[in-house]
């Protein structure tokens, strides 16, 4: 009775092991773009307008494919869906890495950008293959290393690329990834597909959603040149409300809907989503603002620090998100969910105030910018396995893609509003934003993260029984 007890965690730590390494290969595969941006428009000889249309393809890609992933997997399973969808993305990978021009790189960015479903159908196969109160921590591990991936990539990204080319940028991730589908292949048991929903796809429903969701990431990334183009504007923010109020209508009535509507609606759940949402944009309004800080060089501020010192500035709050995701889910499961949340909303609002006001030595960002990291991982870490253990199994999926969806969307509206103000504040004749430019931006990030307070004091304690 004891060996057959023991061998389930057994195999279920192997999963997990797998699982996380494909979670660091992930993040870093998504985050190599950012800091080499500028390089690639050097040899790619790619215009403002084409760099932002290469940044927003994975997002777009990811907030599409996400919610598909999760319903398939909940529906067909988990590590069936999970290895053909990074078998896509390594395509992608290899594509970007022999892209001997921007149409070829924007395939394969477009093919990479399906990395972001792979979260949640992870989470379905630790839920089925671990036990209960495992479960959490396992899920904290694997969001913990995405992040950390991701921060990893942005940290080697620029090196990797002027030491050897931007090829083995994406080219080294993408070799750990495939090693880490394999493992997956071999280490992880299948899961037995639902088959309690109705028969068939929700083939309407999806098109309506992923319509919706395209549209929606697009206003949100084009929102500063729509400005200047009112008509185009409000054209698209009546389409995007048509293709909302389509779907609602035709998941009302489905079968098998794609999203249970009844299911968003449960007070844990778009408690959850609105959490997660404010959290993100203080997050990115942090993740944009602070690097830019190290960088500029101004009339008695910033550093004029170089690719590398802003890496290495960036590596605590690397390590701090890393260890965020199991912290997060041991702390999320003995203590609940409202107690990890509050805590990291509290350590993030004064994180940014504190930055807003204390910023005349690099040190001083640095620490807030790993607090800002941590918090960050403790709130979206509760969030995600508090819903992906509270909701019945064959709904692990599509709930936790809602939660990741709607953290690419408050991401997107962070970057937006930080560039936003920095364009603002900065002096006709210059290029340098002013130093009020950057502390209203830090502020106003941390009074919107403290907006969430009002989601966190609402929410049962979620404290496993």
């Amino acid at each position: 009775m004891t060996t057959n007890t023991a061998r389930p965690v057994r195999v279920g730590k192997a999963a997990v092991g797998a699982l996380g390494m494909l979670a660091v290969a992930s993040g870093a595969l998504e985050s190599v773009l950012s800091p080499t941006l500028p390089l690639l428009q050097r040899e790619l000889d790619m215009s403002p307008a084409e760099g932002a249309l290469l940044t927003i393809l994975i997002p777009i890609t990811g907030a599409l494919v996400t919610p598909i992933a999760g319903k398939f997997g909940d529906r067909y399973g988990g590590k069936r869906i999970l290895t053909r969808l990074m078998t896509v993305v390594a395509i992608g990978g290899l594509v970007s890495a022999l892209a001997p021009s921007l149409p070829v790189l924007l395939a394969g960015q477009i093919l990479q950008g399906a990395m972001v479903g792979a979260l949640p159908l992870s989470f379905i196969v630790v839920r089925k293959h671990l036990p209960a109160h495992q479960s959490k921590v396992a899920i904290g591990v694997v969001s913990g290393l995405f992040v950390g991936g991701g921060m990893a990539g942005m940290l080697l990204a620029g090196p990797v690329a002027e030491g050897l080319s931007r090829h083995w940028m994406f080219a080294l991730p993408t070799i750990v990834v495939i090693v880490a589908v394999v493992l997956v292949h071999r280490l992880v048991p299948h899961d037995v597909p639902d088959r309690s929903e109705a028969s068939g796809v929700d083939w309407l429903g999806l098109v309506l959603l992923s319509a919706a969701l395209i549209t929606l990431m697009l206003l949100l990334s084009l929102a500063p040149d729509l400005a200047s183009q009112p008509l185009l504007l409000v054209g698209l923010v009546v389409l995007l409300a048509a293709l909302v109020a389509g779907w609602v209508a035709v998941e009302r009535r489905a079968a098998a809907p794609m999203i249970d509507l009844r299911m968003l609606a449960r007070p844990m759940m778009w408690k959850s989503c609105v959490l997660t949402f404010v959290i993100c944009i203080g997050t990115s309004m942090a993740v944009f603002l602070v690097p830019q800080l190290w960088g500029v060089s101004g009339d008695g501020y910033g550093f004029g620090a170089s690719a590398t010192e802003i890496g290495v500035f960036l590596l605590p709050g690397t390590v701090a998100a890393t260890l965020a995701g199991p912290v997060g889910g041991m702390w999320e499961r003995r203590s609940g969910s409202r107690a990890v949340a509050t805590t990291g909303v509290v350590i993030m609002v004064v994180a940014l105030v504190a930055m807003a006001f204390v910023h005349s030595e690099a040190w001083h960002l640095v620490v807030g910018k790993a607090l800002v990291a941590l918090a960050n991982g403790l709130c979206i870490t509760a969030m995600t396995t508090s819903i992906a253990t509270s909701v019945p199994s064959n709904e692990t999926g599509i709930a936790t893609s809602t939660i990741l969806v709607t953290r690419v969307l408050g991401m997107a509206v962070g970057g937006l509003l930080g560039g936003a103000l920095l364009a603002a504040g900065t002096p006709s004749g210059t290029d340098v934003p002013a130093e009020s430019a950057y502390v209203t931006g830090l502020i106003i990030a941390g009074v919107v993260t403290a907006l969430a307070l009002l989601a966190t004091r609402t929410m049962g304690k979620g404290v496993p029984q």
